[in-house]
């Protein structure tokens, strides 16, 4: 399965196709995405993984398990493109480092992010997981880290929510903010019900 686009928006068809990295990533070039105009919600997250880059699906791993816990979707809905968009920071599986992935390759987002957004008309909130997302995404003066951004969510809403990264990896996070998933995720599945 290839990224989920509508082949009649000449934007998401040109970045689906995007080889501007292939040289400089390990498994080449494979842009995962989920774009539709009709889409009222849209996930930026950091940058597929080995599961995504492999299937094509964004999310196909168990972070994708627990987001879609958060969000209070099915696998259905969330992968339902004219519901729910998927723009990463990094379009391709950017390798790995020591301590996990590297971070998203810094050209995929100056590069479609903006014409991306022009195609995405109907946009009424968006999730922006993790620090990368949440840098490009926030007005943020005070160079909160990720905890203080996301205790701060209530500043950027309704129209952006950042989240902390669903992945395994953040399971002691979660352990040490329980604040998280009981002060924020009712709002948040609140908010997204009614949009699907």
């Amino acid at each position: 399965m290839k990224s989920i686009i509508p082949h009649n928006t000449p934007i998401f068809k040109q970045a689906s196709q995007c080889q501007n990295c292939a040289e400089f990533l390990p498994l080449g070039a494979n842009p995962i995405f989920q774009l539709h105009p009709q889409a009222k919600l849209l996930v930026i997250g950091q940058a597929p993984g080995t599961a995504a880059h492999e299937t094509g699906i964004a999310f196909n791993d168990p972070s994708g398990v627990r987001l879609r816990k958060w969000l209070g979707v099915s696998d259905e809905q969330f992968y339902n493109p004219e519901l729910m968009a998927m723009m990463p920071m990094s379009f391709c599986y950017p390798g790995r480092g020591k301590s996990g992935d590297l971070p998203p390759v810094k050209v995929c987002a100056p590069l479609w992010h903006k014409k991306i957004l022009k195609a995405l008309p109907n946009i009424e909130l968006t999730l922006l997981i993790g620090k990368y997302a949440q840098d490009a995404y926030l007005v943020n003066d005070e160079k909160l880290n990720l905890t203080e951004t996301v205790k701060k969510w209530k500043q950027f809403w309704p129209e952006f929510i950042p989240l902390p990264h669903p992945s395994p990896r953040n399971n002691i996070w979660l352990k040490k903010n329980e604040w998280f998933e009981r002060e924020v995720i009712p709002t948040l599945q609140k908010k997204i019900k009614p949009l699907l």
